[in-house]
């Protein structure tokens, strides 16, 4: 049986767990929604939240408006939080209030108890070492620490896990390219014949859709470094020491080790999350890129001996749970899966960055959340693709060098020579009458043997 204590907040007393660290806010919003239960509120923002909760005491004591003991107590309650100790005190969910008014409390409440006990009291019995608003939220708000939370988690997530694994892939892509440098093959548009290109060329091309993605994606961090805390309630400030908003982003930049600088406009950055739409767009790009690049492989890679089977891919695991032997193209369906995950966050970022109703932005949590997902997805696919995919793949000349050599297209290279409209005529012949270029071209009278040798090589038709 569940024993409980008694916690107060300004609209009364509630009964908490006896075990758990949070309080009366936490409790309250943990009862009025049960939505998406147990909780979804990403541990990011929570860790977020503890590095700028320790900022805010380091320079709340600076300025001389909290004394050392207090900052200590809470810079290590903060301490213990990042170091995942008490992960399981944090339940709330995403679909809370808009500002995330809650989970600024639960932190506040969770460090607060926690100082307690380290005091050498117990929770709920005499009177707080640590008031939740008074102490742990000095000179803040919710509105300017969700906010700072979730850039602070954005940011860290882009460069510890989404750009290491896209630059692998990239890695991985280029030298494929040069791998396949000379392997001749035949170009598809519109999924037809086309002119021939290398097999390096193709992946040349992969490879550059990510480099411009990358740099899209790095070309967003200097907007998501910019920290609304300060801003307190609508971006004046009111409540905070002077000096305050610059100190409290140079701790927070001391103890992440990262650049994060306070915003230049507070109203912005507590109205307004673009820097958070801005870094997804970048995102979706890449979504975009690579669902390109994964279907491609999949279709080269299709057969092995009814399909187009140009390269091929590792066999991972088998693909069919009643046919003998097949091994479909996994990695590249979870990496498309991935991308429609991403595209869908987009959405939802995008319809979230419209609601920022005068002085305050009220879709950050669900904002901050589809942000996160899609930064850790997209790591981890192009991770997991570059791993089981991407560094496997092999060509497959005979297949590549038949149909090649097959290719009604390789006509093209005789449009200098005759004209564009018996190069056609060849060519239609050909495909009617279900024979070669080189036949049709020498029946017809348009060229000689020796002349389609010379003039129809693929090698040839490439480019520089």
């Amino acid at each position: 049986m569940t024993k409980f204590r008694i916690e107060k907040d300004t609209m009364g007393e509630v009964q908490v767990p006896v075990n758990v660290l949070w309080g009366a806010q936490t409790e309250r919003s943990r009862n009025n929604f049960k939505i998406g239960v147990p909780a979804s509120m990403p541990l990011e923002i929570v860790y977020g939240f503890a590095y700028l909760k320790k900022a805010a005491a380091y320079t709340n004591c600076e300025l001389g408006v909290l004394p050392e003991e207090k900052r200590d107590l809470i810079a290590q309650v903060c301490d213990e939080i990042l170091e995942g100790k008490h992960d399981d005190q944090f339940p709330l969910v995403i679909w809370q209030t808009g500002s995330g008014t809650q989970s600024n409390m639960n932190v506040n409440e969770v460090i607060a108890n926690r100082a307690h006990q380290l005091a050498g009291n117990t929770i709920g019995e005499g009177e707080k070492t640590l008031q939740p608003n008074d102490d742990v939220n000095k000179s803040q708000s919710s509105n300017d620490t969700f906010p700072t939370g979730m850039h602070i988690a954005a940011y860290k997530k882009l460069i510890e896990t989404t750009i290491p694994g896209i630059e692998a892939l990239h890695k991985t892509l280029e030298s494929k390219s040069k791998e396949f440098a000379s392997v001749v093959k035949i170009g598809r548009t519109h999924l037809m014949d086309a002119t021939p290109l290398t097999l390096g060329q193709e992946f040349s091309g992969y490879a550059s859709q990510l480099a411009h993605g990358l740099k899209a994606l790095k070309n967003t961090l200097p907007h998501l470094a910019e920290l609304a805390l300060g801003g307190t309630a609508v971006g004046t400030g009111i409540n905070t020491p002077k000096g305050y908003a610059e100190n409290v982003a140079g701790y927070i930049a001391k103890f992440t080790d990262l650049p994060f600088i306070t915003a230049e406009n507070k109203f912005e950055a507590l109205a307004a999350h673009d820097a958070i739409v801005e870094s997804h767009g970048a995102l979706k790009q890449l979504a975009v890129s690579l669902n390109k690049i994964a279907n491609d492989v999949r279709m080269l890679a299709s057969g092995p001996r009814s399909g187009i089977g140009e390269i091929s891919i590792p066999a991972n695991e088998p693909g069919s749970s009643i046919m003998p032997g097949k091994v479909n193209p996994t990695q590249c369906e979870a990496l498309t899966m991935v991308c429609a995950q991403v595209i869908g966050n987009d959405v939802a970022i995008s319809v979230g960055g419209m609601q920022g109703h005068y002085e305050l932005n009220v879709f950050k949590p669900v904002m901050a959340a589809n942000m996160l997902q899609s930064a850790q997805l997209i790591g981890d696919a192009c991770i997991s693709f570059d791993e089981h995919c991407a560094k496997g793949i092999e060509a497959n000349t005979d297949v590549i060098n038949k149909q090649l050599n097959n290719s009604l297209m390789l006509v093209t290279a005789l449009n200098p020579k005759i004209g564009y409209y018996k190069a056609a005529e060849i060519a239609n012949t050909a495909h009617k009458n279900g024979t070669t270029l080189k036949e049709e071209a020498v029946n017809l009278g348009y060229l000689t043997e020796t002349e389609f040798d010379q003039w129809v090589k693929p090698e040839n038709m490439v480019g520089n």
